[in-house]
């Protein structure tokens, strides 16, 4: 039922849905790059979402990798009560799990970006249900929460991740409208440029040199409320809108 459910909201709901054909990994996470159509038979599978329909002025700030390990990252979640999404790539977080078990303490999701960060489209199944359910397994173990939401790295799949996500546990696989560039732009994968409702936003690791991730999501965050808007939390998001689908049908 909650699979039926995903792939309804995916073909009638979802604006951001499509299948994996035709997409260009970028330089990093959070690159910006048009999704490409559906392919394939999707129907049971999780649906793929960069943008969230919704009544409430918010958006959705998502990070990748694990990279950056910001100590003033922690102060700022918890100070402005954020409920940003973390996710998190085994391989690139190494031993800073303990700097993510105090985000989530302050109100931070952790989710699935695989154990290795492969580019997953054209791997057989084997491969990439390895890398995910691994991710899936080391979240739980560590931190005894099992992830719903996965990001495949540099925003590559085809319809085999999604049928290894679902067969993972997971219930939809994320990607951004929109991305915070180095220079701190917001970079956008389609559509009118600003910032809308229901935008995903991924905010990637910086480089040597350039402003912290306090200092960018600062900055972002200025931007978003000069816009009217707020940051929610985007599983709560996700399930209220797969719950009015599966009422309404």
């Amino acid at each position: 039922m909650r699979r039926t459910a995903a792939a309804v909201l995916c073909a009638a709901l979802l604006t951001g849905c499509a299948g994996g054909a035709g997409e260009r990994p970028g330089a990093a996470d959070g690159r910006a790059q048009d999704p490409p159509p559906a392919v394939g038979d999707t129907r049971g599978l999780p649906p793929v979402v960069d943008h969230v329909p919704t009544r409430e002025p918010v958006v959705f700030l998502t990070y990748d990798d694990g990279a950056e390990r910001d100590p003033r990252f922690i102060g700022l979640v918890r100070e402005r009560r954020l409920p940003v999404s973390m996710f998190l790539t085994d391989s690139v977080v190494g031993p800073g799990y303990g700097h993510f078990a105090r985000l989530r303490a302050v109100g931070a999701s952790l989710q699935n970006h695989t154990l290795d960060h492969p580019a997953l489209r054209g791997l057989p199944y084997a491969g990439q249900r390895a890398e995910i359910c691994g991710q899936q397994h080391k979240l739980r173990s560590r931190f005894g929460v099992t992830p719903r939401l996965f990001r495949p790295p540099y925003g590559t799949y085809d319809t085999t991740t999604l049928r290894a996500a679902a067969d993972c546990g997971i219930t939809a696989v994320v990607l951004w409208r929109a991305s915070l560039g180095a220079d701190g732009e917001l970079r956008y994968t389609r559509g009118a440029r600003g910032l809308r409702a229901g935008d995903i936003v991924s905010v990637p690791s910086g480089e040597t040199g350039s402003p912290t991730l306090t200092e960018r999501t600062g900055r972002l965050l200025r931007e978003i409320g000069e816009r009217g808007l707020r940051v929610g939390r985007l599983e709560d998001h996700l399930e209220r809108a797969s719950a009015r689908r599966a009422v309404g049908n």
